[in-house]
């Protein structure tokens, strides 16, 4: 009996035990579905790039209160004042930004997602992951106050990048979608190191989308440039992949002819792109194991990685804009992923199946911290949404200096100002006079009267981005001389319209020695005294071009009663003057009643 109570009394302890632990367990996971529901309650997961001056106050106020605990590093900066005006000049401002650039590139980074195991707790794992993306925002804030540097908008929500912490984790084979009209700019270098970070066996592949767009010669520098610098890459264009798969044929681009080319410059199809895609993931994973068979671990580990390694992962990541969910659509072959002009759509990372071999995992677009860009170019590449700009003609006028004047006229049908005779002659046009000369050939007139600028500004974008204007940026090193002598030569390919040089040849050598010399004031006083007599002579016609023009943009005026006016008999066309005077006097009555 005295044995039985022992082991009635063992019993008790151990269930004890036991309750306990799953009484705990489930507390938890009550607190992470708590956790989680605020998260979905608060507000939908939207990618916060600008903030204005009160939340800036309010969210730093509020990274003051939880960083408390670390220590702030201030840096002292001298506020120099130029009384005199002799400041320097924008060549040296340009070569001193970038050696700050320089300088602080190391501080430019992704936000790193802090050591985790599966014993935390969600409010620890949501704590840490916090304090650490509140460190990161305070030190691009320290770079901010730099005056020398210019820093681009940023993603600020901290949920987006947890979608990319999750699928960097997962995935074996990094893709990282980029234009191939500027690769470089789309590309992030610090996120590949990051890749590495996590597992040194991870590699990233650059997938060049919009490949179409590029002339072959193009794609040969470009081809050799990723080679010189070691970037797996691949030319790839979702649209005529979708076209292909729908049946349609896209104009300017043949699959026959890119199948000739050499695996270095092709645009790889669908079938094509999947398999090497599922090789290169499966290589990394054949490395891996190796390096995990050759060091001495235990057993369950390696078994936990034979059994992963039955499939690859594949993640797609990059800008907001570049094509990763179209590129998406494409492979899987049917719409499995929302896909529209506007930047973000993509809110939460989306795992796909291929096959038993190969699973695709889809990041939303995040924009990354970067010196080298500015606000308008990047609302002109795509990446910031066309329909918030508030500044319209300052992304035109990227899209002025980067396309030739000649591409612009041809493509909108349109006749754009000349340059003055003191003006530079191979100059871009001004945005007012591309966005002037759009209005008045597509009517687009405001409520006032004046051009529509803004809608203007906005179709012209939309083309821009959509590929309607061509253009494309040359890799570095590489110079327009040698495009325009290999097009010269025979090569096929449009001139680049990556700078506007090629515009000088159209002109004769008389006009560049006008553009070396000063202004002749002469010139400037005829161009204005020219500019005044059009104006008085266009003043007589003021009222009939008045309008015409604004007919239908008059501002309406109620009927007033003007019966009192006097009317017109229609006889002479001339208004009937009433006079009231005396009956005159008959002479001949009055002395024949006289006579009476």
């Amino acid at each position: 009996m005295a044995g039985g109570g022992k082991k009635e009394k063992g019993e008790g302890l151990g269930r004890a035990l036991i309750r306990q632990r799953n009484k705990a367990a489930a507390a938890a996971k009550e607190r992470g579905e708590a956790l989680a529901f605020a998260r979905r309650r608060a507000m939908p997961l939207e990618s916060v790039i600008e903030v204005s001056d009160i939340d800036a106050v309010l969210q730093r106020a509020a990274e003051a209160d939880q960083l408390a605990e670390a220590s702030s590093v201030s840096s002292d900066s001298d506020l120099v004042i130029d009384l005199d005006a002799t400041g320097e000049t924008d060549e040296e401002r340009r070569r001193l930004r970038k050696e700050q650039e320089a300088l602080h590139a190391s501080s430019l980074s992704v936000p790193r997602r802090p050591p985790w195991n599966t014993q935390m707790t969600v409010e620890e794992l949501d704590a840490n992951e916090r304090r650490a993306f509140l460190v990161w925002r305070r030190n691009l804030a320290r770079l901010e106050e730099n005056d020398k540097l210019v820093l681009t908008p940023f993603e600020k929500n901290i949920d987006i990048w947890r979608q990319l912490w999750r699928v960097l984790e997962r995935s074996d084979l990094l893709v990282m979608v980029v234009d191939a009209r500027d690769p470089l700019f789309y590309r992030c270098p610090d996120l590949e190191s990051y890749a590495k970070e996590i597992d040194e066996h991870k590699r990233t592949m650059l997938l060049v989308n919009k490949a179409d767009l590029l002339p072959l010669n193009i794609r040969e520098r470009w081809s050799d440039y990723f080679k010189a610098h070691d970037i797996l890459y691949v030319f790839w264009s979702a649209k005529a992949a979708t076209a292909t798969l729908e049946g349609k044929k896209l104009s300017g681009y043949s699959e026959e002819e890119s199948a000739s080319l050499d695996l270095d410059t092709k645009i790889y199809g669908r079938d094509e792109l999947l398999m090497r895609l599922q090789a290169e993931a499966e290589s990394i994973v054949a490395q891996r194991r190796t390096s995990t068979t050759k060091e001495d671990h235990d057993v369950s580990f390696s078994d936990s990685v034979s059994s992963v390694a039955k499939h690859v992962v594949v993640g797609f990541v990059g800008y907001p804009n570049v094509g990763k969910s179209s590129t998406i659509n494409a492979l899987v072959g049917e719409k499995r992923t929302g896909v529209t002009h506007t930047p973000g759509k993509t809110k939460h990372f989306q795992t796909l199946i291929i096959s038993e071999e190969l699973i695709l995992c889809d990041c939303p677009g995040l924009v990354f911290p970067s010196f080298s860009s500015s606000r308008h170019e990047m609302v002109a590449c795509g990446v910031l949404p066309i329909d918030r700009m508030t500044k319209h003609r300052e992304a035109i006028q990227v899209v002025a200096d980067r396309v030739p004047r000649n591409i612009l006229e041809q493509i909108y049908k349109i006749t754009l100002p000349k340059p003055k005779p003191y003006e530079s002659q191979s100059r871009p046009p001004t945005a007012a006079e591309l966005l002037r000369a759009y209005c008045t050939s597509r009517g687009h007139v405001s409520h006032a009267g004046l051009p529509d600028e803004t809608r203007a500004a906005r179709q012209i974008l939309k083309d821009y981005i959509d590929g309607k204007i061509p253009h494309f940026e040359l890799p570095p090193g590489v110079t327009n001389t040698e495009i325009e002598h290999e097009e010269i030569t025979g090569s096929e390919g449009p001139t680049a319209s990556a700078a506007n040089e090629s515009d000088a040849d159209d002109f004769d050598e008389e006009d560049d020695t006008v553009d070396a010399a000063e202004p002749d004031i002469r010139d400037v006083l005829n161009d204005l005294e020219s500019f005044d007599l059009a104006n008085e002579g266009s003043k007589a016609a003021g009222k009939k071009k008045k309008e015409a023009s604004h007919k239908h943009h008059k501002k309406p005026q109620r009927n007033k009663d003007r019966s009192w006016r006097v009317g017109n008999d229609g006889g002479d066309g001339t208004a009937i003057v009433r006079v009231f005077q005396k009956p005159a006097v008959n002479l001949s009555t009055v002395r024949a009643s006289g006579r009476v």
